[in-house]
């Protein structure tokens, strides 16, 4: 196993370990000989995997202390890697309305910049996309997939850089949050979520700011509705 291969395994299994509370806050991670013995590497390998979470907001070194976990009101829940362990280790209800609140904050907004700003190539891009979400064939992940394609196009064609880039930041979150809420395994579903999704493009179309918004709005709702119930059909 290469170095880099090494880091990110580090990384990923101190990182998913810390966030499904094997390691709670507060506490110390074990010590440098005992990490470097569990994960077979070196000592420098450990160090930098140590950096990279400390990066995170995961974890801070404390002299004679060891390095401790710090309080989750420290996380970086913009980072990718954090979102995709908190879809991995199990989300729950709150989480998910946090999520869904920073959605509301600027997607519906988006949508009524893309009915002021969009090109109309850029309109019948997200029609495509749009479109392409009633496909039968899709599973859960293909689903998933579409959904964010036609959510990033929405941020892209508002015109506004910062918007793009929050979806960027967010887009391990999105993907987990679609996946989901996918209703793929319920086919007589896909069509009303294309229908929606199509909503939002003839609204922009129309150059209806107010009514993009709420038709944007109306789809991020609906979709927490369904990962909810999906949540509670596994509990």
């Amino acid at each position: 196993m290469n170095t880099r291969t090494s880091h990110a395994q580090v990384v990923n299994e101190l990182g998913r370990a810390i966030i499904a509370g094997e390691y709670p806050v507060g506490s110390t991670l074990p010590g440098d000989v005992e990490l470097a013995a569990r994960f077979k590497v070196s000592r420098t390998v450990l160090r930098e995997a140590m950096k990279t979470l400390a990066a995170k907001g995961l974890v801070v070194p404390r002299a004679r202390i060891g390095t401790r976990v710090t309080p989750n009101t420290q996380w970086n829940l913009f980072d990718g890697d954090i979102l995709t362990w908190y879809f991995a280790v199990g989300i729950d209800e709150e989480f998910l309305t946090h999520l869904s609140e920073v959605r509301l904050g600027f997607e519906p907004h988006a949508a009524a910049l893309a009915a002021r700003n969009a090109t109309e190539a850029a309109i019948s891009q997200m029609m495509r996309l749009a479109v392409a979400m009633g496909d039968p064939e899709h599973t859960a992940g293909s689903m998933a997939m579409a959904d964010l394609k036609f959510h990033l196009s929405v941020l892209e064609a508002s015109g506004n850089p910062f918007l793009r880039t929050l979806g960027s930041l967010i887009e391990a979150g999105l993907v987990g949050a679609f996946t989901l809420s996918s209703p793929a395994e319920d086919r007589s579903k896909i069509n009303d979520v294309a229908a929606n999704h199509i909503r939002i493009v003839e609204e922009i179309h129309r150059r209806d700011e107010e009514g993009a918004r709420s038709a944007m709005e109306n789809v991020i709702r609906l979709g927490r509705e369904r990962v909810v119930q999906a949540l509670r059909d596994v509990t």
